[in-house]
């Protein structure tokens, strides 16, 4: 057991650490991995659906070809194989991309760090969709700014909220948002919000950060347009191969005008050096190949019976006066409980009774959305979803008795 002892360092910390925290993501996943622990937590890929031999193939081409490059440094933009092949990934999006334009990243979450590195100074206001990601958060959090939250509905953010604030007199740094399949809400931004919003955008001269990593995860329904389409100019595009390939090869990009690809490439010398040429020289030979859109499409066709098996089961086992969203694709369920709620401290609770999800309070920079919990459809199979949501519903339950019993 580790000894506790006092931090020697405690005064010599910068003070940007005193807002740094555990995500409460993060802090769940040595719990949801317990077998006997349905995990409705984590938003893991189910990458135990990629057909071995289609990654081995890539893995053993690329040492075979380019073994030498493979395992040596590279440079901070990323290998321009790759950039070329995510230009073409973006284009099955319609997303018009020069790979010049492309700045390779260890994961999105990477790509978020170093654009809040590059933008924010302390005190600056940006803002988020009010919930936002988490990772987010903490990505443009260490750089100390202040957010304003813009509140979403079945329609995906509230952009009169933001031209009311505008006219108010604020004027946030940029605007950040992930409007397909959201997280932690599963919406989606229609296309008259994102028209409204990227002209008022550029109307106002704020660049919009547009992170879309679930994109070619849609269940149904026709494809919108993305914002970076709508505009390139005003727009960063940030995308991720975690979805459409593997989490574990940590790639992730950033598509900007040449004077912020200039910048984040020097922030991510100054990061790493450089990324992993492996992985990225894995990952052009696997998009180069002919299988990763059946097996996409395999995972999407799973996903979307995932979906459904949560939606059944909420449907039949939440209790009344819940409410929640209804993706059309990605990853996640959005549940507004009763006021009364208070999902942070039902947590405990609920893993004791073998079941997990993540408090929405997680997603808020101010810490409200105590009523709210994010639940995950994307690991879990259909049983292990029906079966989670009935534990869920049933501690619920419990939970509203014994509130009605001290409240009648």
């Amino acid at each position: 057991m580790a000894e506790f002892s006092v931090d020697r360092f405690v005064d010599l910390y910068a003070g940007r650490t005193s807002g740094m925290s555990a995500s409460e993501v993060r802090a769940l996943f040595a719990v949801a991995a317990r077998p006997e622990v349905v995990s409705l937590a984590g938003g893991m890929p189910f990458v135990e659906a990629l057909p071995p031999e289609d990654v081995l193939g890539a893995v053993r081409e690329v040492l075979a070809e380019r073994g030498g490059v493979a395992l040596q440094y590279g440079g901070g933009q990323g290998h321009l194989a790759l950039r070329d092949r995510l230009v073409d990934l973006m284009a099955a999006e319609a997303v018009v991309a020069d790979p010049d334009d492309v700045v390779v990243t260890t994961g999105a979450q990477q790509a978020l760090d170093l654009l809040g590195k590059i933008f924010i100074d302390p005190g600056d206001l940006i803002a988020v969709e009010a919930p936002a990601y988490v990772g987010a958060l903490t990505a443009f959090g260490a750089y100390e700014p202040g957010f304003l939250q813009v509140e979403i509905d079945d329609q995906g953010m509230i952009v009169d909220q933001l031209e009311e604030a505008l006219v108010r007199g604020e004027r946030p740094k940029f605007v950040y948002t992930v409007p397909n399949f959201g997280n932690p809400s599963g919406v989606t931004l229609s296309y008259r919000r994102r028209e409204h919003l990227v002209s008022l955008c550029r109307e106002a001269s704020i660049p919009i950060l547009e992170d879309n990593p679930y994109g070619m995860l849609r269940f149904e329904g026709d494809p919108i347009p993305c914002l970076r389409t709508l505009d390139p100019e005003n727009v960063v595009y940030i995308g991720t191969v975690s979805k459409v390939f593997s989490p574990g090869m940590r790639v992730g990009w950033a598509l900007a005008e040449q004077s912020v690809v200039q910048r984040l490439v020097l922030a991510k010398e100054a990061a790493d050096l450089c990324g992993s040429s492996f992985t990225m020289l894995v990952t052009e030979r696997y998009l180069a190949g002919d299988r990763w859109r059946p097996n996409l499409d395999s995972l999407v066709a799973t996903y979307r019976s995932r979906r459904d098996a949560m939606l059944v089961a909420l449907d039949e086992m939440f209790p009344e006066g819940a409410t929640w969203t209804r993706p059309s694709g990605g990853f996640y369920v959005w549940v507004t409980l009763p006021e009364w709620v208070d999902t942070k401290t039902l947590l405990a609770a609920a893993v004791e009774r073998r079941v997990a999800y993540v408090p929405g309070t997680a997603f808020y920079p101010d810490g409200r959305g105590k009523d709210q919990m994010r639940l995950a459809f994307c690991h879990p199979n259909e049983e292990r979803i029906r079966d989670g949501v009935a534990r869920l519903g049933t501690l619920l339950a419990d939970e509203e008795q014994l509130y009605r019993s001290l409240h009648p």
